[in-house]
């Protein structure tokens, strides 16, 4: 049995892993096949304390796996389709093994949202796509648009103007919600382009994306626009659909705990972009995992 499981494999969870298991707690990350952290999603982390010239993604992500390995985190993969209580005991499900634990740490992190909008579907992986740094290669040289007004949509869009022709970027309103930083490189970038007040309603295409219809709504019109490939940036959904019933979630889906990281639920902790907050960044997410380990080890302890 162990002291603290944690469930994902992002900033959060590896720094819960790195702060448990530096308490000398029996501490075991279960990381999905499926579901990835949002970490990666992006090419180059500048904001980051530590690394004033950024620090890839991937790097920095391999850099909390080794670090934490390093004081004994075992690692299990696999998707998570439940736990139960027995006892003082956490029973963890995956889809093949059990687990037990005195104490959980939830974070799983979010997912992309959809549109649900005709062709998104159809065409995923074929030229819908929601990770830039994953499949913005596949398409050089050639017309892309981004859909999204934040921070995430405008890096995603800057990155991929590496590879692109043009990207036009198609958002709901008149002005970004983006940092000004990432609003003065994207206005300045020739290679990208805006569509305002203007929403997707259909992705169309044969064998693969050849363009988007889109609706003005400030005028009603409709027209039609030729790419290649759409980028989706427009929000998360938290992956916490295995916990309904057991913890308690806000309206959305996020778990809601308190300033300790604590659910609802008596042992069990959430940390980062899986939880209601404000404000989700990589550095909040480390800060989350550090809080929840530290409630996990007084739990224990109590």
């Amino acid at each position: 049995m162990y002291d603290v499981i944690i469930i994902g494999g992002g900033p959060a969870g590896l720094v819960a892993g790195l702060y448990s298991t530096r308490a000398r707690l029996a501490c075991l990350l279960i990381e999905s096949r499926t579901i990835f952290s949002q970490a990666i999603t992006t090419e180059r982390i500048e904001n980051y304390p530590g690394f004033p010239n950024g620090i890839e993604s991937f790097e920095l992500i391999d850099r909390m796996k080794e670090q934490a390995k390093g004081f004994g985190l075992e690692f299990a993969f696999g998707d998570v389709k439940g736990f139960t209580k027995q006892g003082e005991r956490w029973i963890v499900n995956l889809e093949d093994k059990d687990y037990e634990s005195k104490t959980v740490v939830v974070a799983t992190g979010a997912s992309p949202k959809k549109l649900g909008i005709s062709g998104e579907a159809e065409f995923c992986g074929r030229g819908v796509s929601y990770c830039a740094t994953c499949d913005g290669p596949l398409f050089s040289d050639k017309d892309i648009v981004v859909v999204g007004g934040g921070d995430t949509a405008l890096e995603e869009a800057i990155f991929l103007t590496k590879f692109a022709k043009k990207v036009v970027i198609i958002h709901r309103r008149d002005k970004l919600r983006a940092t000004k930083l990432l609003q003065e490189r994207a206005f300045s970038n020739e290679k990208i382009e805006f569509v305002w007040d203007s929403k997707l309603l259909e992705i169309f295409g044969k064998d693969g994306v050849e363009g988007v219809r889109i609706k003005d709504l400030k005028t009603e019109q409709e027209s039609q626009l030729l790419c290649h490939g759409v980028f989706l940036f427009i929000g998360l959904t938290p992956n916490t659909d295995f916990l309904m019933g057991e913890v308690e979630l806000d309206e959305a889906g996020y778990i809601i705990t308190d300033d300790e990281m604590k659910t609802s639920a008596n042992g069990i902790f959430a940390a980062g972009d899986c939880r209601k907050k404000s404000f989700r960044q990589i550095i909040t997410a480390a800060s989350d995992g550090a809080l929840a380990s530290f409630s996990a080890q007084r739990y224990i302890e109590g």
